[in-house]
């Protein structure tokens, strides 16, 4: 098996990935902290952005080992697509039906949003930082 060399992502690059999912995270946080919703609501919106985030970050290395000629099964991104698909759709829909006013699911949505591309965005540096040597890493991210 041959793997590609990663090229070293740019520490501005590093930064502003880990900033934007701080920024994504907090913020969904802060907005179900302040959200006048009853507490199994605020936990169906926590387990989701928790759902999402595993799920996009288990879609990416996936996909990057796939392009890396390490071994995958079909099944599992499947899998992945599917757990994806399926907390955004969730999301999508709990929104939908939610009793809040329409800048407040846009608020919902767009830091969802974020928090998934950062998250993925940090994942990727990570594994690249692994791979380039200059990350201390247990085991392959």
């Amino acid at each position: 098996m041959t793997q590609q060399q990663s090229a070293r992502p740019s520490p501005a690059f590093v930064g502003a990935s880990w900033c934007a999912m701080i920024v994504g995270i907090l913020a969904y946080l802060a907005g179900l902290w302040n959200a006048s919703m009853q507490l199994n609501e605020k936990g169906y919106y926590l387990t989701i952005l928790l759902y999402g985030c595993f799920a996009a970050v288990s879609l990416q290395k996936t996909l990057r080992d796939r392009a890396e000629n390490l071994p995958v099964t079909g099944l599992y991104v499947g899998l992945c697509w599917t757990s994806l698909s399926a907390a955004l759709g969730l999301l999508t829909v709990g929104l939908w039906n939610a009793a809040l006013m329409p800048s407040e699911k846009g608020f919902y949505a767009m830091s969802y949003v974020l928090t998934l591309f950062a998250i993925v965005a940090v994942q990727k540096n990570v594994r690249d930082l692994a791979a380039a040597g200059t990350a201390p890493v247990a085991s392959q991210a």
